[in-house]
């Protein structure tokens, strides 16, 4: 489910990336795009076209956000930096990788030896 919202969310990113640059410049932003003249994105009702998907899109996005914002809050919490006794899902009776970690490490300076 997750995968999937995910996959999702980021065909409708692209989709609407696609159609916003596809929309035809109304001036103003340093002189550049959408001047002269015809083109196959002159017709108003292009236009409407693109400004209707683009607000359905937006709808998308916004929607795809909040169910995977949800989503991610439903996940079991660990411990953390304001509640460090919070019961893991990892075994907790086990040691832990800090503890693995220093009795993998040597003990004392290793001083090299020459030949």
């Amino acid at each position: 489910m997750h995968t999937t919202l995910i996959v999702l969310h980021l065909l409708i990113v692209l989709a609407l990336i696609g159609v916003v640059l596809l929309q035809r410049s109304e001036g103003g932003a340093l002189g550049i795009g959408g001047g002269g003249g015809g083109g196959f994105m002159s017709n108003r009702g292009t236009a409407n076209v693109l400004t209707r998907a683009t607000a359905l899109l937006a709808t998308g996005f916004f929607l795809t956000s909040l169910l995977l914002s949800i989503l991610a809050g439903w996940r079991p919490a660990g411990p953390t930096l304001i509640n460090p006794n919070a019961p893991t899902t990892i075994n907790p009776q086990g040691p832990s990788i800090l503890d693995q970690l220093q009795k993998n490490q040597p003990k004392g300076p290793q001083v090299p030896q020459s030949k």
